[in-house]
């Protein structure tokens, strides 16, 4: 049976970081990836694992990128904190590393919940990650926000899915869209010539619709408003923070 390195990268997740520990507790090593946390994430993190290596955060990309390749093992399951691996989901990647595979990596669907409540549409239906991948075959894209994993080789999808909490409460849901807003400006900003009424207006206007209409958020009731309407906030403070960046503002990014 091929053996398994399981990843946490760690950022003040004292609310979270037991529980996704407990769940993957059958991996052969766990490794925890603190971004230097001032709560007490390392402390509980002590209890099941002693790989706990810290870096200062640039990126999340950055800081998976250096992390994988201090992996004992060849397997890598790299699960964020606010993520759970399920019993069935357990037993699919168990069987894979006892019967090999031609696969280097494997798309895995997240259930995703939200304030406390299953998300069944509002753009979240396909909602698909890499996690279980070879160390030697795969790395993060250069990206500052929503970095996908690059394969050199053969990807496969698991059947059972990754449960993901994306929600705490309500400031720490504001206070990572405003983080994520910022890192999403400088990943696009060279990309965009300039800031337009477009990219104030329209884009967050139709970001509203797609959202709630055309993904069916408005079969997740309040909840799916609620994230159209988050959706179209972010699109908008987006584009406003990529117009100062070419003015020649510094965003603090953390």
């Amino acid at each position: 049976m091929e053996k398994l390195t399981a990843i946490i990268p760690t950022g003040n997740e004292e609310h979270n970081i037991e529980a996704v520990l407990r769940s993957v507790d059958f991996a052969d090593e766990i490794m925890v990836v603190d971004s230097y946390s001032t709560d007490r994430t390392v402390d509980l993190a002590k209890d099941h694992t002693n790989f706990i290596i810290q870096r200062e955060y640039e990126n999340s990309a950055s800081q998976k990128n250096w992390a994988i390749p201090q992996a004992t093992h060849e397997w890598i399951l790299l699960v964020d904190a606010d993520e759970r691996i399920s019993e069935n989901l357990r037993l699919e990647i168990e069987e894979i590393l006892k019967s090999g595979t031609d696969k280097d990596a494997f798309w895995i669907k997240r259930q995703n919940y939200f304030m406390g409540q299953k998300l069944n549409y509002s753009g979240w239906q396909g909602d698909k990650v890499i996690r279980l991948f070879k160390k030697s075959k795969c790395r993060y894209e250069d990206k500052h926000v929503h970095a996908e994993v690059l394969v050199d080789g053969k990807t496969g999808m698991l059947k059972n899915k990754l449960d993901h909490h994306t929600y705490k409460d309500l400031e720490h849901y504001l206070a990572k869209s405003d983080r994520y807003s910022t890192w999403g400006a400088y990943d696009r900003v060279e990309k965009v010539k300039a800031v337009t009424a477009y990219h104030l207006i329209v884009k967050p206007l139709f970001g509203f619709f797609k959202k709630y209409i055309l993904k069916l958020g408005i079969l997740d009731g309040k909840v799916g408003l609620i994230l159209a309407g988050q959706y179209s906030s972010y699109l908008f403070i987006r584009a406003l923070k990529m117009w100062r960046i070419k003015e020649g503002e510094n965003l603090k990014r953390e």
